[in-house]
């Protein structure tokens, strides 16, 4: 069966309109997609989504506080060929028994084309990005330790998240289509609940997630709880069978039901027992 040559979202992941245009555009105009975001806002899933929806295996990789671009392409382990050498292994004849893959290595020779995750790339120091231009422009690289350049078989879907931890260097920003998934409204939460909770009832879904957009929208919150929390919340809800009576706060409470699912860190929480006692004192 041919597979689809556009991304329609699926199933399993609620694609508003303008992202299914994004991706679609990325991948016509042979671009990466640069996709920001809060955190839990679905910009990991998404890359594995596209794969599965294309029918296009996923290689990811992971960006950390020391990740080099030199990671992505290739290491060599002069250490192991030294040590090697000492005991007098055969296998220092070649070098190429000292050079571990990258995960754009992988990409650019798989069998088929393929989908690259390049993760939460504001993580890694500020000239990372600017080190990857000419190798995802290319789609090639040059491997000094053996004298080959590697080639990209068919240019793999490059899409890399951010959660704007630091800014990207206008180099790099004009080589990417670039998208921000915006939070989603109560309608479009809805539907990504009822993609993980189907047949949820409608009261107590209504009644959740109007305390959840009310703590939300809550001036001095630290972390505003995402969307991956709320589906844990509601997890929650649902194995402890409360209903939305249950859910119900009066003035000497102003925390919901079960809030460490949503509520992160101590300054959050005190927040909200401080506006409980504000309205205790108000009656």
């Amino acid at each position: 069966m041919q597979q689809p040559t556009r991304f329609e979202g699926s199933d399993s992941y609620v694609a508003t309109a303008d992202l299914r245009v994004a991706v679609n555009a990325a991948v016509q105009l042979a671009r990466p997609l640069l996709v920001k975001g809060e955190p839990g806002t679905g910009k990991t899933v998404l890359a594995r989504e596209v794969a599965d929806a294309l029918g296009m295996p996923l290689i990811e990789w992971h960006v950390k506080s020391t990740t080099k671009a030199q990671h992505g392409l290739y290491e060599y382990d002069a250490v192991a060929r030294l040590r090697d050498g000492q005991l007098g292994d055969e296998r220092v004849r070649d070098i190429s028994n000292y050079i571990r893959r990258g995960k754009l290595w992988e990409a650019f020779t798989a069998p088929e084309q393929a989908v690259l995750l390049i993760d939460e790339i504001d993580k890694a120091d500020i000239e990372f990005p600017n080190d990857l231009l000419q190798e995802l422009d290319k789609m090639e690289f040059y491997v000094y330790e053996t004298g080959q350049t590697i080639v990209a078989k068919q240019r793999p879907i490059v899409i890399i998240t951010s959660n704007n931890e630091k800014e990207l260097p206008d180099a790099f920003l004009r080589r990417c289509f670039f998208h921000y998934i915006r939070f989603p409204d109560e309608a479009t939460m809805r539907k990504i609940v009822e993609v993980h909770h189907p047949g949820i009832k409608e009261a107590l879904l209504t009644t959740a997630l109007t305390q959840f957009f009310e703590l939300r929208d809550t001036a001095g919150l630290k972390k505003k709880p995402s969307t991956s929390e709320v589906l844990d919340w509601l997890k929650l809800l649902l194995a402890e069978d409360l209903t939305a009576e249950d859910l119900k706060r009066d003035g000497a409470n102003a925390l919901p039901k079960l809030h460490g699912a949503l509520l992160k860190n101590e300054q959050d929480v005190h927040l909200f027992e401080r506006l409980a006692f504000m309205a205790r004192g108000q009656r």
